[in-house]
């Protein structure tokens, strides 16, 4: 039988919803990914379907240059000078920019502007 987590209510909210669609976005990517080079158009379609479906819920992502100028600011903020101090701007963007840009994004976009 399944079961709720304990003291969890009928609802959720707004940042576990995020959360939530953002791990079946990062689902469908991983398996669509999977499919094609298995040469899989049928299940690819499928999940690149439910994959737009499922964008649609989520906050409109920022464009690369939006990114890396928010990322710029919390570089500012935080005083990383290296790829050293990464992981202080990582944890500072990934809370900021929550639903709104991707991790992967988020990791690249860092890494470049830290290496300059």
């Amino acid at each position: 039988k399944a079961k709720t987590e304990p003291g969890a209510g009928g609802e959720i909210s707004a940042d576990k919803e995020i959360s939530l669609l953002q791990r079946m976005v990062k689902q469908r990517r991983d398996s669509l990914s999977i499919y094609k080079e298995q040469n899989r158009e049928d299940l690819a379609q499928k999940e690149q379907e439910e994959l737009d479906v499922i964008q649609r819920f989520l906050p409109a992502q920022l464009s690369e240059t939006e990114l890396k100028n928010e990322l710029q600011q919390i570089i500012t903020e935080t005083g990383a000078s290296s790829t050293a101090d990464m992981g202080k701007v990582m944890g500072a963007a990934t809370k900021k920019l929550a639903g709104r840009a991707d991790g992967k994004a988020i990791s690249a976009a860092v890494k470049e502007l830290l290496a300059k």
